[in-house]
């Protein structure tokens, strides 16, 4: 078994890999996600280990020091990171030039070959789901006999390999919170609208819905929801509370934990007996009598994808919702106490200055708790890359800049009737709209009433939310 290394590489200040390190980007407060999809592997790998740089606040001196003494590197990589993740390896390459170093994630499973070919410190890269792929590597078994890579021989000439089948038994794969306490610093792990500390996990992979933009249903994870056993879920949290205890809100990170609804009920009630708190993703069409069995065994607070307040874009991003499911939703939520954190993007297929102030208002009505405001990405991959080059939204046969130099997302597409620069701006505006709301002011005040450690928290996370708005505002489209 090669000495292996897990490596989430260092990045932008502020850092927010999002969903299991799957997105990068610096969002409008520091927080971090647990590193998930490199955990997995790593939980199939005896005596690796996972190294998550930006959540240690590693320097590339202080990561290389470290990754030099592996046999086997295996980076995480995204769009955005790719061209920083390659000049890494680059490094830990000159430092060892016998380390063989892999690349995983949704950027090199659809670009594979230009990937390989970016940088000649890259030996391999994973495509489909990349666990079982990431073991045998680190076996030593040979390249030529790995299904699920693309790597390169000796003279340099890039290999394609038969496509790695689906996991069809999750229940197979290990837990991943023992690597999380092995190897990482709950600690470090903080995203505003959860409980601190938290641990995240997955209970399933894929997404039955067909949303346009949405990266990894569309590439990795598929359309085919495949979960873990209810017994499976509750027997991990019973782990991460006897092993974890100061753990204090379980999230898990499926694209729709309510997707199968019996299933979410008996978690919910095992939770329940093990009296843990708990939230999800949701779609936000789960009817009040679900609701109420999560909310009754410990649902804590539920993250939802509105994207939009408008009914024509979430029909033509295929969100499979309409506004007034929607309306009903929250307001089931209010009844049941469950709070919302909500989710919006800009600049999504029939986006205009009508409906973003559409949205805008949609989103003061339903009255989420927390909010996210994040611009449409065209990430290679997804249906929504391909309009965008079909119609000419992103500027053809040139790099796609998805965030800035300093990790802040920018607007990659731009439409005749709405500019790159109003949807970038669109953000701060949904955002000032959103929070300086007399209503909404006094709701958070009261919040900070009732702890002092939720006092130090809030005007913590008031001081990196006002810093991002006035750097949005600087930042160039």
């Amino acid at each position: 078994m090669k000495k292996t290394l897990f490596l989430q590489a260092p990045s932008f200040d502020g850092f927010d890999g999002g969903a299991g390190s799957r997105y990068q980007a610096k969002r409008e407060i520091k927080s971090f996600w647990y590193p998930t999809w490199l955990a997995q592997p790593a939980a199939l790998v005896p005596g690796s280990r996972v190294l998550d740089a930006p959540a240690d606040g590693l320097t590339i001196a202080q990561t290389l020091d470290i990754a030099k003494d592996y046999e086997l590197v295996i980076i995480h990589t995204s769009t955005p990171s790719f061209p920083s993740d390659a000049r890494f390896a680059e490094l830990v390459k000159e430092r060892n030039p016998a380390v063989m170093i892999g690349m995983v994630g949704a950027k090199v499973m659809v670009d594979p070959g230009p990937s390989l070919q970016a940088s000649a410190a890259i030996d391999f890269v994973a495509r489909e789901e990349f666990d079982y792929t990431c073991r045998d590597v680190a076996e030593g078994q040979s390249l030529s006999d790995i299904a699920g890579i693309s790597w390169k021989d000796a003279d340099g000439k890039v290999k394609h390999n038969a496509p790695r089948p689906m996991i069809e038994n999750m229940d197979e794969l290990p837990f991943v919170s023992p690597v999380y306490k092995r190897d990482l610093n709950i600690k470090n792990y903080f995203i505003g609208y959860l409980n601190y500390p938290y641990v995240s996990l997955y209970t399933g992979r894929g997404c039955r819905s067909r949303c346009s933009f949405c990266l990894w249903p569309q590439t990795v994870g598929g359309h085919r929801y495949r979960i873990r056993s209810a017994e499976s879920v509750i027997e991990e949290v019973k782990w991460i509370k006897e092993n974890m205890p100061e753990v204090k809100e379980i999230m898990f990170d499926d694209d729709t934990f309510t997707d199968f609804r019996p299933r979410a009920e008996e978690i919910a009630r095992g939770l329940g007996k093990l009296g843990v708190t708990w939230s999800c993703n949701a779609k936000a069409n789960v009817p009040y009598s679900t609701l109420k069995i999560m909310k009754d065994n410990g649902l804590r607070l539920l993250l939802v994808g509105y994207e939009s307040g408008d009914d024509q874009i979430l029909l033509n991003i295929k969100k499979g919702l309409r506004t007034d499911i929607a309306r009903r939703f929250a307001e089931d939520c209010r009844k049941l106490g469950i709070m919302i954190h909500g989710t919006f993007i800009l600049g999504l297929p029939g986006e205009t200055q009508e409906t973003i102030a559409k949205s805008i208002e949609f989103a003061k009505e339903i009255n989420p708790h927390t909010i996210q405001v994040s611009l449409a990405a065209p990430y290679p991959g997804t249906r929504l890359y391909d309009q965008a080059i079909e119609n000419e939204w992103i500027p053809p046969n040139k790099t796609i800049n998805l965030v800035s130099e300093s990790g802040v997302q920018l607007a990659a597409l731009n439409y005749p009737h709405l500019s790159s620069e109003e949807m970038f701006h669109g953000v701060e505006r949904f955002y000032r709209s959103f929070y300086f709301r007399p209503s909404k002011i006094w709701e958070i005040v009261r919040e900070m009433m009732k702890s002092w450690d939720m006092t130090k928290r809030r005007l913590r996370e008031g001081v990196e939310f006002f810093r991002f708005l006035r750097a949005h505002g600087a930042e160039q489209a």
